[in-house]
C-alpha cells in the first residue's frame, strides 16, 4: 500500500502522547504507540480533525509557501470559493482577486469559475446514467479516499469528474500559455485550499493521473497577507474587474452549493464526517431511493468553509457567502470549453486496506480472534492502550501490531496474579 500519500504529518517532539486524536479520527488511522501518536497512511483520509481536535498543535498540514512563487516565471492564484467568506464585510470579490494580484500573483483564476462547468457537465452525466443513481460527488477528496478503501460497492456511483480545481488549473495554465508564449514548466499554478485534503489530491490523484496544480498554500498561512493587500487595493482604487463566476460557482463553498448547482430537487447533502460515514452505510444498505439522483458529501462541517486550513467559523462564514452571492447572477458559465478534459481517465478500484487476512478463510479465523480477545476486555473503550476501542485492541493484537498486555485493565490483572505468587511463595 506504498502509494497511499498523506498530507498530514506529525511533530513528535510537540506530541504529548495524549489520546484525543486517536478518539476523534474518524477511520482509527492513528495509535499512540511508546508515548507517541502513530498515523496509518493506509487508514488516513486526510479530513484534518486530528489537526482540529490537538491542543498541542503537534498534528500538522503539509502545504507549500507563497515565497515559492519566486520559482516560476509566471504565476496564477487559484482561490477556493470558501476563500471569499474569511473576511468581514465583504461585498465584491474582486476585491480579494485584486488582492492576490497585489500580492505578487500575475493572474487570478477563479475555482468557482471552473465549478460552475463541472454543474454544467454533472447535469448531463447525471441524466445519461440513471441507471447509477444515486451519483456520489467526488469534489471532497476525503470522500472519495473514504469510499476507495471502505465502501466497495459505491466506487461505480462516484461521478467520473474531474474536481473544479482541476478544471480550474486545467484552463488557467493554458491561458497563461497562450498570452506570455512561456513552457508549462515555467507557469506556476498556486491552489489556495481550505483543507489538507485538497494537498493530497494533488500529490496522489485519483481518477486521473497528474494533476495541473504545482504547489497548495493554505489559506489560513496568506490571510494576514491578504487582508493588508485587500486594504490597500481599496484605498488606492485598484480593483479590477476579474470575478468570471455568480452564484452556483461561489455557492460551492458551503454544503449544499454542489447540489443547489444541479437545478434539481432530488439530491441529498451531508456534511461532518461521521455524517458523511452514516450516509454512506446506509447507501451500501441500500436503504436510499433510486429516484435520489445525487449525494453531495463534505468532510468538513458546513462543507468547504469549515476547512481545517480556513480561519473564519463556518456558520458565520456560510452566512457571509449567502450575502455576497446574493446580488450575482445566477452563473456566468454557460457551455463546458471543448477544450478541457474533465473526465476521469483512470479507473478506481477499490482498495480493502481493513481486512485483516489475505483471503476469505484467514479473515474469518481472524476475525474470530478478535470476537474471543474483545471477551477479554472490559468493553470500556478507555483508549489508554493506545487505540481508540477495545476492538481496534483486538485487531491490532490479531496482526501482530500490539499485546494483550497494553490493555491497563488486563495489564493490572496480570500483576496482581504475579503479586499474589510472589507473596504466596
Amino acid at each position: 500500500m506504498g502509494e497511499f500519500y498523506t498530507s498530514v504529518h506529525l511533530d513528535k517532539e510537540l506530541c504529548k502522547g495524549c489520546i484525543n486524536c486517536i478518539k476523534r479520527c474518524p477511520t482509527e488511522a492513528i495509535r499512540v504507540r511508546n508515548g507517541k501518536a502513530v498515523i496509518t497512511k493506509e487508514y488516513c483520509i486526510d479530513c484534518g480533525e486530528c489537526i482540529r481536535i490537538c491542543k498541542n498543535h503537534a498534528k500538522l498540514p503539509t502545504t507549500d509557501s507563497m515565497d515559492n512563487i519566486s520559482e516560476y516565471k509566471y504565476v496564477v492564484a487559484l482561490p477556493a470559493p470558501s476563500l471569499y467568506a474569511q473576511a468581514n464585510n465583504l461585498d465584491d470579490v474582486n476585491i480579494v482577486l485584486s488582492a492576490l494580484k497585489e500580492m505578487g500573483f500575475d493572474d487570478v483564476f477563479e475555482v468557482s469559475s471552473a465549478a460552475e462547468i463541472v454543474s454544467l457537465l454533472s447535469r448531463q452525466y447525471i441524466e445519461e446514467h440513471k441507471d447509477k443513481w444515486p451519483i456520489i460527488s467526488t469534489a471532497c477528496p476525503s470522500v472519495v479516499r473514504l469510499i476507495r478503501v471502505r465502501f466497495p460497492n459505491l466506487v461505480e456511483h462516484m461521478m467520473p469528474i474531474k474536481p473544479p480545481m482541476e478544471i480550474a488549473a486545467e484552463m488557467a495554465r493554458k491561458k497563461a500559455m497562450e498570452e506570455t508564449g512561456l513552457d508549462s514548466k515555467d507557469i506556476g499554478i498556486f491552489f489556495l485550499s481550505p483543507c489538507p485534503a485538497k494537498v493530497t489530491s494533488v500529490k496522489s490523484p485519483i481518477g486521473y493521473d497528474k494533476s495541473n496544480v504545482d504547489q497548495v498554500v493554505a489559506i489560513k498561512d496568506i490571510y494576514p497577507r491578504l487582508i493588508s493587500a485587500m486594504t490597500h487595493v481599496v484605498e488606492q482604487n485598484k480593483v479590477e474587474d476579474l470575478s468570471r463566476s455568480g452564484r452556483i460557482g461561489i455557492g460551492w463553498g458551503r454544503i449544499g452549493g454542489e447540489a443547489a448547482g444541479l437545478l434539481t430537487d432530488s439530491y441529498l447533502a451531508a456534511d461532518g464526517i461521521e455524517n458523511v460515514i452514516k450516509v454512506l452505510e446506509d447507501l451500501e444498505d441500500r436503504k436510499f431511493s433510486k429516484t435520489l439522483s445525487f449525494i453531495e458529501l463534505n468532510a468538513c462541517t458546513g462543507g468547504c468553509v469549515g476547512g481545517v486550513l480556513q480561519v473564519e467559523n463556518p456558520f458565520l462564514a456560510i452566512v457571509k457567502l449567502k450575502a455576497l452571492r446574493k446580488y450575482l447572477p445566477v452563473a456566468r458559465v454557460h457551455e463546458a470549453p471543448p477544450e478541457i478534459h474533465p473526465e476521469w481517465t483512470e479507473d478506481v478500484e477499490y482498495l480493502p486496506v481493513f481486512k485483516l487476512g489475505e483471503n476469505m478463510l484467514e479473515s474469518l479465523t481472524m476475525m474470530s480472534q478478535v470476537d474471543e480477545l474483545c471477551k477479554k476486555f472490559p468493553g470500556l473503550d478507555c483508549g489508554s492502550c493506545g487505540a481508540p476501542t477495545c476492538k481496534a485492541l483486538a485487531r491490532d493484537i490479531v496482526r501482530g501490531e500490539a499485546n494483550e498486555k497494553d490493555c491497563i485493565h488486563i495489564l493490572r490483572e496480570y500483576i496482581h496474579k504475579i503479586s499474589d505468587e510472589f507473596s504466596h511463595l
